[in-house]
């Protein structure tokens, strides 16, 4: 199939318009969405984020489990994204999902002086834990911008997509919230860095969340307690505060217990009009009760979809069930972090948590549609764990990522070109839904062959962070950590360089963070 929709593999080169009615096809917090029967009507359409609709046919072939293209070689093998993509397929559709949590475990896991286990290395999380320079929309929804860059291996190159949602506004602007904090209190959370530090972060929270906002508190170990109702916090921040201070580690960790009782509270005290999010803070070393991500969230299943209850996930420790967190998040509704230092915990607490209480787009998914006269073969970086079937992805039952203002998402993808291949290279679509009317938008953006001209250490200051923290990512998780299968992998040495080079010329604290973790893991490799 062309990207017209024909199978001749010579399609036209005229008109978007043509094109996008042949497409087939998440902060803070991202994950998946609900199902809401709103959407069944509006499956067959697609509306822009300008008004006004036209019908879309679905995609005449799907796609199957695979995201495809660079073949990284025999450690590869594993059933994940590193396969070439089969001919004539070039669609490449996912959920939107910005967790960040791999790379904060990765780094914490380094500064202890050990390599991260590969199966906890997600790229996606590596690259969505730096700011990008995207174009934001004037109102609500995205802008989709795409650009690339040649690698060292010939033909190769890295083509990124890039998603920005409106800059998040003043705190004054936003929605109030209703956030219910399930808190682990296990006898693991004992160990410094992990309860005493939610703790702290959890009180300058409290301080600087509106009065208008109301907060609840869970705790569990053996068993789980509401130890603080919904709250609104005029007038009682010291009633938290005192709540808060209590805390102290005790048993065993029954996560599903925490969970359930979580959202239990959080529907009693759930505020009409306003963001109503479970907060949950764990190493999730689940060890008591249910400990499997599904059974849990399936016996809180209608507190979630029926009230648009999301969950935002806080790793914390050096032992950290992060599969377990993962999981929980992206069946969830929702999206994890790790912190492992009190700015971190400030950093998500006080700063992000209050700042993209906000959702701007719900059920957000990305669909790049390569051109066969230009591409061999492709593969997307990452997102494993989130892709969607082509033709699911007008298919607004399906779920997607939950995403905020002030928001960047971005996908990298491994891409092959014909020899002397010229013109039209990709177009990249992503589709949303109105987060209080479900109203589907979408938008898209084309990209031409010459965006591959440049070199990627040419390239601009975006695209060599990405391309850094993916290459060092995708070092992690190959065997021994010591070299990549990315197309034009360098060498740990030679990225931690690229990397402190970065740092120096733009004075960013978060790079020189990512230096000395490529520089440690170069160390250990």
């Amino acid at each position: 199939m062309n990207r017209y929709g024909t199978e001749d593999g010579r399609g036209r080169r005229g008109t978007t318009a043509l094109l996008a009615l042949t497409l087939a096809g998440g902060l803070l917090l991202t994950g998946c969405g609900g199902e809401d029967d709103a959407a069944d009507a509006a499956k067959d359409t697609a509306t822009d984020s300008r008004g006004g609709s036209a019908p879309v046919p679905a995609p005449d072939r799907p796609r199957g489990r695979g995201d495809h293209g660079y073949d990284g070689g025999e450690d590869e093998k594993n059933g994940d994204s590193r396969e070439i993509a089969p001919d004539p397929d070039h669609l490449s559709t996912f959920a939107l999902d910005v967790d960040t949590a791999s790379y904060g475990y990765a780094r914490r896991t380094l500064a202890e002086g050990r390599l991260p286990d590969p199966a906890t290395v997600r790229p996606e999380e590596f690259v969505n834990s730096f700011r990008q320079d995207y174009d934001r929309p004037d109102g609500d929804g995205f802008s989709v911008t795409v650009d690339g860059a040649r690698t060292e291996d010939e033909d190769w190159s890295l083509v990124r997509v890039g998603l920005a949602t409106r800059p998040a506004g003043r705190q004054a602007e936003r929605p109030p919230a209703a956030l219910t904090f399930v808190i682990d209190i296990s006898g693991s959370m004992g160990e410094p860095g992990r309860l005493d530090l939610a703790q702290e972060a959890l009180g300058t929270m409290t301080d600087r969340l509106r009065d208008d906002d109301s907060v609840a508190l869970v705790t569990f170990s053996d068993e789980a307690e509401t130890v603080l109702p919904m709250t609104r916090l005029g007038g009682h921040r010291d009633r938290v505060h005192d709540a808060i201070d209590a805390l102290e580690p005790t048993d065993s960790t029954n996560l599903g217990a925490g969970v359930e009782t979580g959202y239990e509270t959080a529907v009693e005290g759930r505020r009409e009009g306003v963001t109503n999010r479970v907060v949950l803070v764990s190493d999730a070393l689940a060890n008591t009760g249910d400990t499997d991500a599904d059974t849990i969230l399936e016996r809180v299943a209608t507190e979630r979809r029926e009230h648009g209850i999301t969950l935002f996930g806080v790793g914390v420790g050096s032992d950290y069930g992060d599969a377990l967190m993962e999981r929980l998040a992206d069946k969830g509704d929702g999206h994890t972090t790790y912190v492992s230092t009190p700015e971190d915990a400030r950093e998500v607490f006080s700063e992000q948590l209050p700042r993209h209480i906000e959702l701007t787009a719900r059920d957000a998914k990305a669909q790049v549609v390569f051109d066969p006269e230009t591409v061999a073969e492709f593969r997307l970086v990452g997102y494993d764990d989130r892709q969607v079937a082509d033709e699911d992805f007008r298919d607004d039952r399906v779920d997607g990522g939950e995403v905020g203002p002030g928001h960047t998402v971005t996908a990298l993808y491994a891409v092959r070109t014909r020899p002397g291949a010229d013109g039209h290279l990709a177009t990249a679509t992503v589709r949303w839904l109105d987060p209080d009317s479900r109203t589907p938008h979408e938008e898209s953006e084309d990209v031409e062959s010459d965006v591959l001209d440049d070199s990627v250490w040419e390239s601009g200051r975006g695209l060599r962070v990405t391309a850094t923290a993916a290459y060092f990512a995708d070092a992690l998780r190959s065997s021994g950590g010591g070299g990549g299968s990315l197309p034009g992998a360098p060498g740990l040495s030679e990225l931690s360089e690229r990397a402190e080079g970065l740092a120096d010329r733009t004075e960013d604290e978060d790079l020189r963070e990512l230096a000395e973790a490529i520089e440690e893991a170069d160390r250990l490799a």
